[in-house]
């Protein structure tokens, strides 16, 4: 592949190949694995699997001028080649083609480029059968039915794969019988990411027949497809992957069908680490069963059930199952109405949960006798771990209860983030629980965020919190929506 000085004739227009050169050079990252490690997507935590309910978003673009290599593979170490977000065109994709000849070994990432589907072929047309090329990753890359069906005839070639991201391509619905068949021979494939792909229940029947052919998977992502609702009924592939470790569900619309058939694979997933069934509301009050279940899932440390509609007898099978998952570090229980005033349901699991990093309880109608609960289970030792705590968007809990809740807070060293904001359509004065708080994030070094929004600053205090400001205005970060006393004489 040529440099980036070479030009074309006198008319000074560039050559495609020095367009793309020079695309790379802007955008991309060529490195050695040895030079930088390479971490996999899934906050897993939030994410490897990223158990998380927000969408990936595309990385900054990097404008530092950096040699490109004059020859693609000349080196044995360069083996990920990193093209994500470079807005690449048609043009740009002519050339790489023959050069990627090169390079048996390969990680590439080709996400956000949104401007070159339906070329896939045009770049990966060299890979020959048998290449160790271990990481297409072709987020957002607007793929076409065709370039779905090429995929398939291309993962034929791949033996070696051992992750493949095709999400947010909406167009591959069409082409998955295709990819389904190509799966059969990624007999060592790791992640499987098909997040906002526009599957349908057929697609499930497709996906389900590759699975038992993934036998080392680790991370399946099927997420924000809502029209394979009702399409895991009779499909028991699933329970073949002994390996899974990260599942990940949320918003497909699941209903009563899919999370009996889920109910019945879970015994088989002794190796299950992260489940998210987040923004799932039709599964609510069918899901009793399900979440008994989890507690066959003893290594299970993300647990993402927010927003899924749950009543009393579902929320009480969780309390009872969670018991039994000494290893969770983070739990999303926002947005489920019914923990409000039973959250004494889960007090053996936060005494018992020594591991336990994120707990978020957005907008659960909390009580006042649920704060206190909290403050006595910090009070007590327990929730030592803790790193986030999320109790915005619960507006009924009294001056009180937030002074006791602040009095203790200072026992959790490491936590980092803090939210008590109130829902958007409330706001209240602080009240003098505000003073504690203050005091107490004197005595915690890690914290680095509070979120306040809609709790409007009174006149007395504010001096105060000015003077706070001025003391730790490096490390801790207020965020009160921009709100001040001023601002609540105009709301009343």
């Amino acid at each position: 592949m040529s440099q980036t000085g070479n030009k074309s004739s006198s008319d000074g227009e560039t050559k495609p190949q020095t367009l793309f050169v020079n695309k790379c050079i802007r955008g991309s990252k060529f490195r050695s694995p040895k030079a930088e490690n390479r971490k996999e997507s899934n906050d897993l935590k939030t994410t490897a699997f990223r158990p998380s309910d927000e969408t990936p978003k595309p990385n900054m673009m990097r404008w530092r001028k950096k040699p490109f290599p004059p020859k693609l593979g000349k080196n044995p170490v360069d083996k990920c080649l990193d093209l994500n977000n470079c807005r690449l065109t048609t043009p740009d994709v002519r050339e790489p083609g023959e050069a990627l000849k090169a390079l048996p070994e390969l990680e590439l990432n080709l996400s956000w480029n949104s401007k070159v589907g339906g070329n896939l072929p045009l770049i990966l047309r060299t890979f020959r059968e048998g290449s160790k090329i271990q990481m297409p990753e072709l987020v957002d890359y607007a793929l076409t039915s065709e370039d779905g069906a090429f995929v398939g005839q291309l993962l034929l070639r791949l033996q070696n794969l051992e992750v493949l991201d095709l999400s947010i391509n909406r167009n591959i619905g069409g082409s998955l019988n295709s990819i389904a068949q190509g799966l059969k021979s990624t007999l060592t494939l790791k992640v499987l990411k098909l997040h906002s792909c526009g599957l349908s229940q057929k697609s499930v029947k497709l996906l389900d027949a590759a699975f038992r052919y993934l036998c080392e998977l680790r991370t399946l992502d099927l997420s924000c497809n809502k029209e394979m609702s009702g399409g895991f009924e009779d499909s028991p592939g699933l329970a073949v992957l002994e390996h899974l470790e990260g599942l990940d569900l949320h918003q497909c619309s699941l209903m009563a069908d899919d999370t009996m058939w889920l109910t019945r694979c879970i015994p088989f997933l002794s190796s299950f680490q992260e489940l998210d069934l987040s923004a799932n509301r039709k599964m609510g009050s069918s899901s009793e069963n399900l979440l008994s279940r989890l507690q066959f899932l003893p290594a299970l440390k993300s647990l993402l059930i927010n927003n899924c509609a749950l009543e009393s007898e579902t929320f009480t099978a969780l309390a009872e199952a969670s018991v039994h998952l000494p290893a969770l570090e983070i739990v999303n229980l926002s947005w489920n109405k019914c923990v409000g005033s039973t959250l004494k349901l889960l007090l053996e699991t936060l005494k018992l949960s020594t591991s336990l990093q994120v707990l978020r309880l957005s907008s659960c109608s909390l009580a006042t006798e649920d704060v206190a609960l909290l403050a006595s289970v910090i009070q007590t030792g327990h929730l030592a771990r803790l790193r986030k705590l999320d109790l915005s968007y619960n507006d009924s809990i009294c001056d009180a209860e937030w002074t006791i809740f602040c009095q203790n807070l200072w026992l959790l060293k490491e936590l980092t983030k803090l939210d008590i904001s109130l829902q958007p359509s409330a706001f209240q004065e602080r009240g003098q629980w505000f003073r504690h708080l203050l005091c107490a994030v004197t005595k915690l070094p890690e914290i680095t965020e509070i979120g306040m929004k809609r709790w409007i600053l009174p006149a007395s205090q504010e001096e105060e919190l000015e003077g706070f400001d001025q003391d730790h205005k490096s490390s801790i970060h207020f965020d009160h929506g921009g709100f001040q006393e001023a601002d609540f004489s105009r709301l009343n």
